[in-house]
């Protein structure tokens, strides 16, 4: 009796034996298919890369648009070079420097290192949308604006309070030339008492007007 159980256990492990490595086979492969289709599945799991490799992308092209519309902005105005008169003047208030194209681009290249340009190119945008007639480039224009440096989803977005922002919603129902005279006027407050003196004590300015000190004496 005990020789057939032996033979019996015997004969069933040589049955199940060969079965053991395709069972452990299919079920890698269950297991592998199983990880690569998370890949494909948009919501499968946190861990799959699609989600990252997706978002990376369209990250990618929102900042390669912004830098395509920023390609369309000149890095200075056009202006012959500031004499030591021009900068000694803009010491004396902010309305001298922003009054001529070269107050104005030594400005806005220390609004860069501020990393506040826009600041300035909104009010550029202001000044160059009054000087239009034509209702419909005026319209264009305006919306322009407002996606530049009003939207909160804009990265060129400037400060502006409530109040404000409800007069531009209102304007805009029908945009004209002063659309943004209330936001243009806070603006150019704010570059007057919080950027202004920092420029005047920056080496931007300082640099220049030495550099215009010393050319009688070297000529």
């Amino acid at each position: 009796p005990m020789g057939s159980e032996r033979t019996e256990i015997r004969k069933r492990q040589m049955a199940t034996t060969p079965e053991t490595p395709g069972a452990a086979q299919a079920q890698l492969s269950t297991g592998n298919r199983g990880s690569n289709a998370c890949c494909f599945c948009w919501c499968c799991c946190c861990s799959c890369s699609c989600l990252t490799v997706r978002n990376q992308e369209e990250e990618r092209a929102r900042r390669t648009s912004h830098e395509l519309q920023a390609e369309g902005i000149p890095n200075c105005e056009e202006s012959p070079a500031p004499t030591l008169e021009e900068v000694n003047a803009w010491a004396q208030s902010f309305d001298k420097l922003m009054l001529t194209p070269a107050g104005r681009n030594a400005f806005r290249e220390f609004l860069r290192t501020e990393f506040s340009e826009e600041n300035m190119l909104f009010w550029m945008a202001c000044e160059e949308l009054k000087q239009e007639s034509n209702k419909s480039v005026i319209e264009e224009k305006a919306r322009l604006i407002y996606e530049d440096y009003i939207s909160i989803l804009s990265p060129k977005e400037v400060s502006l309070d409530s109040r404000v922002r409800e007069v531009i919603n209102r304007n805009m129902l029908e945009p004209s030339q002063h659309t943004f005279d209330d936001a243009q006027l806070q603006i150019y407050t704010l570059m007057h008492r919080d950027s202004y003196p920092r420029f005047m004590n920056s080496a931007i300015y300082k640099d220049l007007l030495q550099s215009l000190s010393e050319k009688p004496t070297e000529a």
